[in-house]
């Protein structure tokens, strides 16, 4: 336990900001007062209800000290005041407890939009090669799910700071009350806790780890399956998919009801073991003292301590759960909010006279160079084709040379600066890319054009018409017409005009085709070929191409 306890300390105060660790403190000192608060609630009512049955007793012990502070004349008057004041304290307790609640339910969901914006923002600036290990149904577990589940972890942790700060408080009452029984007590209560928090510490570690795993599973299929509708269709295995999306799901659920009926079983079992404890106890001190009198007042501190301690320890326990629940999701975030991410510069880059390739090298690992030694120049203006066999490295060459990726060794110059961070922005930006796969998510086409941009409807319809595609738009409605998931509304050639068209919204000095129309027919492939020789006449191009036809209008044809 104690070691769990460092770890998720050290990770929280690796992920939260100065700001939030301020505000945490803060909320831990309303969380604080919020038990003291309960504290007085629960005690207060006891006393007012002695005073009213027995008014004999403000003559005595600390009734009679706070009856004659405020020099009260009789014991009417005390109990009056002392009920109208807390009536005022029950007021103020509700008001308070809607505030704090607010505010607890605040500070947790803000966090989550905090870790879900920071996580965001680390994967978006990850390097090419990093981010491409991640599957897509990953990352919106982590993003959507897994931060809001770290704000429940962080919820979770004030409420069991604010529980055990009231069983202290009830604690220190008891030992003052009877020093020996209530550390007989403590012996056979703390004995039961201990053994229940091994067993929940492991149950719920077992759920959160079957949760995590169960949940991305279920993603990845719901991701899967709508992705490849059509080859669905084709197979006609929804049953087979149907049962295994089930059995995710159902795995899902399970870890929730198992870890719920965990949070709960230790109220059951705590309360069990108390109360049969306190009422051991009864026994022995009927048999020791035979008088009753005697033992009433310390049996009804100890049936009030314990009436609210009990039920403190279940939910410290529920809360302990809930924490070792939802630890795998702070793990998941910590290790993701500390992957390396690229920090970028604003420098500016010109592009008047060449792009030059050094010596250049790079691989995904250190054992299988996928470029060795390339040395090249291309001229601005000129359009230049890459082509060879799958697997050559033609596309890999080219990332490096648009700054996706980066050279494990030689450099990128251009007009004699090398391509660092520093100025990697303003190269970026230079680029127009239309890849082979163009992917338009489920909105309108203005939207898809302008993505990441500026909005500027006027420049969307001036690149669509460059693109030969806003005749057909204009019969519909226009930028507003509607391309369903992954374009699915749409021809191959329509897809491919808008990926045309997205690429030149920025206006970029150089347009670089990956493949860009080796899925189309000869005919359609023919037609945009022409298209975008005619588009980058005052563009630096380069194509990427498996058919020689694709290229033959290309100033160079580089074969790797």
């Amino acid at each position: 336990m104690k070691k769990d306890k460092i770890g998720i300390i050290k990770k929280l105060r690796v992920i939260l900001d100065k700001k939030t660790k301020i505000l945490l403190l803060i909320m831990l000192f309303c969380t604080i007062l919020f038990s003291i608060l309960e504290m007085v609630s629960i005690s207060a009512i006891m006393p007012f209800i002695s005073m009213a049955s027995n008014p004999g007793i403000i003559d005595s012990g600390y009734y009679k000290v706070a009856y004659d502070f405020f020099e009260f004349n009789n014991k009417e008057s005390f109990i009056l005041y002392f009920g109208v004041f807390l009536v005022i304290f029950y007021l103020f307790r509700g008001m308070y407890s809607l505030l704090y609640t607010y505010f607890l339910n605040k500070f947790s969901f803000d966090n989550f939009s905090k870790f879900a914006n920071k996580l965001f923002q680390n994967y978006l600036n990850m390097p090419y090669k990093n981010i491409v290990k991640y599957n897509s149904s990953t990352i919106i577990k982590i993003v959507s799910s897994d931060t809001l589940n770290l704000s429940f972890l962080i919820q979770n942790i004030l409420l069991l700071c604010s529980e055990i700060f009231t069983i202290v408080i009830f604690y220190i009452l008891l030992l003052y009350v009877r020093f020996k029984m209530t550390l007989g007590l403590t012996l056979v209560m703390g004995v039961s806790v201990f053994f229940v928090i091994k067993i929940i510490h492991k149950m719920a570690s077992v759920q959160g780890e079957r949760r995590s795993k169960s949940q991305e599973n279920f993603l990845k299929l719901i991701t899967a399956s709508f992705g490849n509708f059509k080859i669905l269709k084709l197979k006609g295995n929804e049953k087979e998919l149907t049962q295994t999306f089930f059995q995710e799901s159902s795995d899902f659920s399970k870890s929730y009801i198992n870890s719920y009926t965990i949070s709960f079983a230790p109220r059951y079992i705590i309360e069990s073991i108390g109360f049969s404890t306190l009422l051991a106890a009864v026994l022995y001190l009927l048999l020791r003292y035979e008088s009753p009198d005697m033992i009433i007042p310390v049996i009804s501190m100890y049936a009030l301590a314990l009436y609210r301690m009990l039920p403190g320890i279940s939910r410290v326990l529920g809360n302990y759960n809930q924490i070792m629940f939802f630890k795998k999701s702070l793990d998941i975030v910590h290790k993701d909010l500390n992957n390396y991410t690229e920090e970028y510069g604003n420098e500016n880059i010109s592009f008047n006279n060449s792009i030059v390739l050094k010596n250049v090298d790079f691989s995904y690992n250190d054992k299988t160079k996928v470029i060795d030694n390339v040395s090249l120049e291309i001229k601005k203006g000129e359009k230049v084709a890459f082509t060879g066999k799958s697997g050559r490295g033609k596309s890999t060459l080219v990332d490096l040379i648009m700054g996706i990726n980066y050279p494990s060794s030689g450099e990128i110059l251009i007009d004699g600066t090398p391509v660092t961070l520093q100025n990697i922005r303003s190269w970026r930006a230079k680029i127009g890319y239309i890849p082979q796969d163009i992917y338009l998510f489920d909105g309108t086409v203005g939207e898809n054009v302008m993505f990441g941009s500026d909005v500027d409807e006027k420049k969307a319809i001036h690149v669509l018409k460059t693109a030969n595609i806003w005749d057909f738009l204009s019969e519909k409605d226009g930028l507003n017409t509607i391309v369903g998931e992954r374009g699915v509304q749409l021809s191959g050639g329509q897809k491919q005009r808008i990926g045309i068209a997205r690429a030149l919204y920025s206006n970029p000095e150089i347009l670089v085709l990956d493949e860009a129309t080796s899925a189309l027919d000869n005919e359609t492939e023919s037609k945009i070929m022409d298209e975008i020789y005619n588009i980058s006449k005052d563009k630096t191009l380069i194509v990427i191409a498996h058919r020689l036809s694709t290229v033959e209008k290309c100033d160079r044809n580089i074969r790797l």
